[in-house]
């Protein structure tokens, strides 16, 4: 794991509003900060249901995830963090975009 400064969506300005400029300098600053094989964990919110985390864990399937999950103070929202090992940042951005088509998923 590293021990340098996690980064998230929100720290990646992009002000062309253009998907893949950003998960370009997404990839960017992830290898700065990030190297691979390396354990990598992906931390996401969503609106809490079975049929939602299920899609999330969908996209880990192929992998060995070590899974968390917190629910908020009114059980409205979960979030859930997958610890996985990963060999290049490719990967990453890949499973980000899978995500990132599962409605109401919010990627931290």
């Amino acid at each position: 794991m590293s021990d340098n400064r996690d980064y998230t969506f929100e720290d990646i300005h992009d002000s062309s509003h253009n998907e893949e400029d950003f998960y370009a300098k997404f990839k960017e600053r992830l290898k700065d900060v990030q190297k691979f094989p390396a354990e990598y964990i992906f931390k996401f919110i969503y609106p809490s249901s079975e049929e939602t985390m299920n899609k999330i864990k969908d996209v880990f399937l192929d992998q060995t995830v070590d899974y968390s999950y917190k629910a908020s103070a009114n059980r409205k929202y979960t979030s859930i963090s997958a610890k996985i090992f990963i060999d290049e940042a490719d990967v990453v951005i890949n499973y980000y975009k899978d995500v990132a088509k599962i409605e109401g998923v919010i990627m931290l």
